[in-house]
């Protein structure tokens, strides 16, 4: 059993051998409502329970991210290898849920490498650090950054930063004590908020993720210390809603400005590319699962095969080994009972192939269980 919670879905993951046994969908709703203070009722309205290929499909199009609020987001793949990990560190998960979760992660890679959902940027500070920085700038290794504003926007930029080999992080927020948690985390270096127009004349890269009403830097504060940058290459990169810059800044010789709107319509446009290889990824997902559902039946019918196989051994030797104790008494050549022995498997061989192919097929189309427990019974094979 593996359970995946993320911030969209909570999925519980079960395995069974027996048909008739499954998830107590009641059990699941009342231990979800209990952790959320809910009432049962609330919680199984919006339950969706799938089963069998149904719910591989569905598990490989989770861990592929096409099921994701922003298709080909990066992390829940992770999140599903962390639940998986979970599982098997618990006990929780037996050989099919492996088999499944092991699949699951090819699929997913496949998608990665065979299709281009997960090479175009969707999120505006993905766009502006890794599509936009580079047209201006070769490197970020040596380049001073600084980013106003320690919120949701500022956090998530900072990674694509760190990713892009910036060194030289500065933060600058109101709050003092934001900044410093936020640096801390990322290796990076803050500055009062008092020390912007400083940082404007230091600053290759400038980011605004701040909520500020009004623009923190004007025409005004920019022009007082232009000449301080000796001409220097300033891009910036507005991210904040409002702006945090004034539009004219874009008009400075050597100063690159990038507002919110531009980035949003590149993400649109990436977007929408994604989309177009929608399609070819649901293929692989088709296919993979196609490929696990078969090897699945196919190793379901591994162990009644194998018995029916060893009985019908076991049968032939001791009728062999009584015929050959009668023929050695008759002084029959070694070759003829050789030849006996060769005759027996033939025999053997052929009656078993029409049960075995039968069984084989039905397991290409997954309907093999009914024949297995027929086998089962009449040549009384046990239990598995």
């Amino acid at each position: 059993m593996v359970l995946l919670s993320t911030c969209n879905r909570v999925e519980l993951y079960a395995s069974t051998n027996d048909d008739s046994l499954g998830l107590d969908r009641d059990a699941v709703a009342d231990f979800l409502a209990g952790q959320h203070h809910m009432s049962a009722d609330e919680v199984i309205h919006h339950m969706i329970y799938r089963t069998g290929p149904e719910a591989v499909e569905h598990l490989f199009t989770v861990a592929a991210s096409l099921d994701s609020m922003v298709l080909g987001e990066a992390q829940i793949l992770s999140q599903v290898k962390q639940a998986y990990d979970l599982a098997c560190n618990s006990g929780s998960a037996g050989p099919l849920t492996h088999a499944v979760f092991q699949a699951a992660n090819r699929t997913a890679k496949r998608v990665q490498q065979e299709t281009s959902i997960h090479r175009r940027r969707v999120s505006v500070p993905s766009v502006a650090v890794g599509e936009v920085v580079p047209e201006v700038f070769d490197s970020l290794h040596d380049k001073q950054i600084v980013v106003c504003g320690a919120g949701e926007m500022g956090e998530e930029t900072l990674p694509y930063l760190i990713q892009g080999g910036a060194t030289k992080i500065t933060i600058i927020n109101r709050s003092s004590q934001r900044a410093e948690d936020l640096a801390s985390r990322f290796g990076a270096k803050t500055a009062p908020w008092e020390s912007l127009t400083e940082k404007l004349i230091e600053a290759d890269l400038l980011i605004g993720t701040t909520s500020a009403a009004d623009p923190i830097v004007d025409r005004a504060m920019f022009d007082s210390i232009r000449s301080k940058r000796q001409g220097r290459v300033l891009l910036i990169l507005d991210l904040a809603v409002p702006r945090d810059f004034d539009p004219g800044l874009g008009d400075f010789p050597n100063v690159y400005l990038y507002q919110i709107d531009d980035l949003k319509a590149a993400c649109e446009r990436n977007r929408r590319e994604r989309e177009k290889e929608y399609p070819k990824a649901q293929q692989i997902i088709a296919d993979e699962t196609e490929r696990l559902i078969l090897a699945v039946n196919h190793r379901s019918t591994g162990p009644v095969i194998r018995r029916l196989r060893e009985n019908a051994a076991g049968i032939k030797q001791e009728e062999l080994k009584r015929l050959t104790n009668k023929l050695e008494q008759l002084n029959v050549d070694a070759s003829v009972i050789q030849e006996i022995d060769k005759s027996f498997d033939r025999l053997t061989n052929k009656l078993l192939h029409p049960p075995l192919s039968s069984v084989r097929d039905d397991a290409a189309e997954g309907h093999q269980r009914g024949l297995l427990e027929a086998l089962r019974h009449l040549f009384n094979l046990g239990d598995e």
